[in-house]
């Protein structure tokens, strides 16, 4: 057995390679002398198509993984529709953003980044929030992300960083976590990556749900109007419930509790017609301004702080329809930052040049072939010509013999249009340059935005932002990598850098820091929406409850826009001292309080053992991740237990009124991280 296994050995030898300290080639065999910049015109250029090392890495890329997404596998989407609120014509001339009156439909995929299709929903990591709007003009597809910025600035780089944070290959795993050797040594090493890491690290990389995370465009974008004006614009989501997160180690028991929570959250809150809604807002900036700010406006690792660049709000998105089939709607549709329509165009940012490219490519694989546009999710509501034929998946039947330009025998038809006719008409910006492989000198100041998005958390958000470093660096088995990152956040802030040295085992660095001392409030969750809409509150009841109070509170809550679940020891109905009954919604069998938004104790006999050490495991819970907890009745006896009637955020008034009115203002704060504080 082991001659033949050793013969099948040197039979795979020749195809066996180890890249360690080789030079890098192309597939071809030829030496690259430069693996970090795309070539551009010009070091604040467009990318060239000519660059066939990026073409050749980034195909490869593209088709590394059949048929999932090789990033944003695991997603869940929905139907809708945009409303405009004000005319946009002083800035550009796209139809949909021109007309008040028009409700334009879209399509929105919500979605994780790193892991596979069956990882976990609530992982720490970037959300993508991709928007197709089916205009008259065409589609056009924004995709961005619930952060605003990105871990590369160059697009050639985009197989480097993902290589980096997918399971690592020795041994396939950790799965849909950055918290590894490879991922944390790509970070050491590429530092323009450090203000996406703060947001990483930070409460948005775990969102409470699709319905209250923002969204943003990532890149800057041209809005160009029928002066044919331009100016420079990034793009956001709103979400008008306001923008909340889970706490860490709620979300890793919700991955195993329930793993399709985002989905099923966002599903259940269409059907019950709490109808998720988004408000568009933009930045604008005219392109005399251009140099103004000191960050280039055309950094994908660099944000338009809100308060130098406010945000107009112009419009609103409301989810109203889930997908009838998620094979053939969330994993058909193809996403393409480069479908556009006139009034929106592009600018040299060189992430974005690269993936006008790599969106195109992927799709060929992925879906089979050139004609993914066909498919009913892709299909724009507006006719299209072209003289493109056949192919793989085909649905279109093309009649008459002339499929070519230009022609006489259809009377060179069809034929393009001009501008005045809605023509795609690229803005005409003037271009000069060396060929060059090169970064702009005003891309290269990697730390001072990271320290504006510390500067600008509360408390209790940096000291989460502390304890994800710690977690993610403490699961890194090489020191020299630990070193390097702590080493490389000092420039952000030895507030952050010290106590994660402390936490993870390596000495702190006793030199660095920043003298930023900009913050934007705007970043912080602290500042967000309050709202009680949608929020999930678990009322926990036993027999011989009081009937006619709490049936009062429960009917309140709802009337709050609150979604109140009774919970008990088994199913079917519980009667009160009074004879009423109430449905029982879950058993502590069927449902969390990590679910739950927050804990209502309404109480009853409780007699019932189970019952009580029950109760008492979803007061601690709930307290534990600092959510709301209201009691009436003998229930704040179970508040009483844990000596927390009087902590932040735990309500026990005495008339149902008064604790309706307390029990609504917490929620409406989400959470109490003061108890985290004392």
């Amino acid at each position: 057995m082991s001659d033949r296994k050793n013969r099948k050995d040197e039979q795979l030898d020749q195809y066996r390679t180890d890249d360690s300290g080789k030079h890098t080639t192309t597939n071809q065999g030829l030496k690259i002398s430069e693996d970090e910049f795309s070539l551009k015109a010009g070091e604040r250029g467009p990318t060239l198509m000519e660059d066939f090392h990026f073409r050749e890495k980034m195909t490869h890329f593209d088709h590394e993984r059949i048929p999932e997404r090789i990033v944003h596998a695991r997603g869940f989407a929905a139907h809708g529709e945009f409303q405009l609120y004000e005319n946009l014509e002083k800035y550009t001339k796209a139809d949909f953003l021109n007309d008040t009156s028009k409700t334009t439909p879209v399509f929105v995929r919500f979605s994780t980044v790193a892991g596979s299709k069956g990882s976990p929903e609530t992982a720490r990591d970037a959300r993508g929030f991709a928007t197709k709007f089916y205009t008259e003009e065409g589609n056009y597809d924004l995709v961005g992300n619930n952060i605003p910025v990105f871990f590369i600035q160059d697009a050639i780089k985009f197989p480097d960083l993902i290589h980096a944070v997918k399971p690592e290959p020795h041994n396939g795993m950790p799965q849909a976590a950055s918290a590894h050797d490879t991922f944390w040594d790509f970070i050491a090493n590429n530092q323009e990556s450090a203000h996406m890491v703060m947001w990483a690290m930070s409460d948005r990389a775990i969102p409470r749900s699709f319905r209250m995370m923002e969204g943003f465009g990532v890149h800057t974008f041209r809005l160009v109007n029928e002066k044919n004006e331009a100016r420079f614009v990034k793009f956001h989501w709103k979400p008008v419930l306001g923008t909340h997160s889970l706490v860490w180690d709620e979300a890793q028991k919700i991955s195993g509790k329930d793993a399709d929570f985002h989905r099923g959250d966002l599903y259940s809150s269409i059907e019950n017609g709490d109808y998720p809604e988004y408000e568009l807002g933009i930045q604008v900036i005219k392109e005399e301004d251009e140099f103004k700010f000191d960050f280039d406006v055309l950094d994908p690792t660099k944000l338009w702080p809100e308060e130098e660049v406010p945000v107009e709000i112009v419009g609103k998105m409301t989810l109203n329809r889930n997908v009838d089939n998620v094979f053939a709607e969330t994993e058909q549709v193809a996403f393409h930052p480069g479908h556009v329509v006139p009034g929106i165009d592009f600018t040299n940012d060189p992430l974005l040049q690269g993936r006008l490219f790599s969106y195109t490519d992927t799709q060929l694989i992925r879906l089979g072939g050139p004609n993914f546009h066909e498919l009913p999710i892709n299909r724009p509501v507006c006719p299209f010509h072209n003289n493109q034929r056949d192919g793989y998946g085909r649905h279109t039947i093309n009649t008459g013999q002339v499929s070519y330009h230009k022609n006489s025998l259809s009377n060179n038809t069809p034929s393009p249009a001009s501008e005045e006719e809605g023509g795609y008409a690229h803005y005409q910006e003037k271009v000069e340059g060396r060929k060059v492989r090169a970064r702009s000198e005003s891309f290269k100041d990697h730390f001072s935005q990271a320290t504006l998005f510390w500067n600008s958390m509360s408390d209790h958000e940096k000291d989460h932002i502390i304890s994800a470093f710690s977690f993610e660096l403490g699961k890194v088995g090489n020191e020299s990598v630990r070193k390097q990152v702590i080493e490389m956040f000092a420039n952000v802030s030895l507030d952050l850098a010290k106590p994660v040295a402390e936490n993870i085992g390596v000495d702190a660095p006793t030199s660095g820091g920043s003298d930023v001392t900009k913050s934007s409030p705007a970043l912080s969750q602290a500042n967000s929406v309050q709202s009680t809409k949608t929020r999930h509150v678990g009322v926990l009841l036993d027999q011989g409850f009081d009937g006619s109070k709490v049936q009062k509170i429960i009917n309140s809550l709802q009337s709050e826009g609150m979604i109140p679940m009774v919970i008990s020891q088994k199913q079917g109905t519980l009667k009160s001292k009074d004879g009423e009954t109430v449905d029982v919604q879950h058993t502590f069998t069927t449902i969390d309080p990590v679910l739950l938004d927050a804990v209502y104790v309404a109480g009853g006999n409780m007699e019932d053992k189970a019952f009580k050490m029950n109760a008492n495991y979803y007061v601690s819970e709930a307290f534990k991740h600092f959510k709301p907890i209201g009691a009436t009745g003998n229930g704040v006896d179970v508040l009483k237990e844990h000596d927390m009637q009087h902590a932040a955020g735990v309500v026990s008034a005495d008339g149902a009124e008064q604790f309706v009115k307390e029990f609504s203002q917490a929620v409406a704060e989400h959470r109490h991280f003061e108890r985290q504080l004392v």
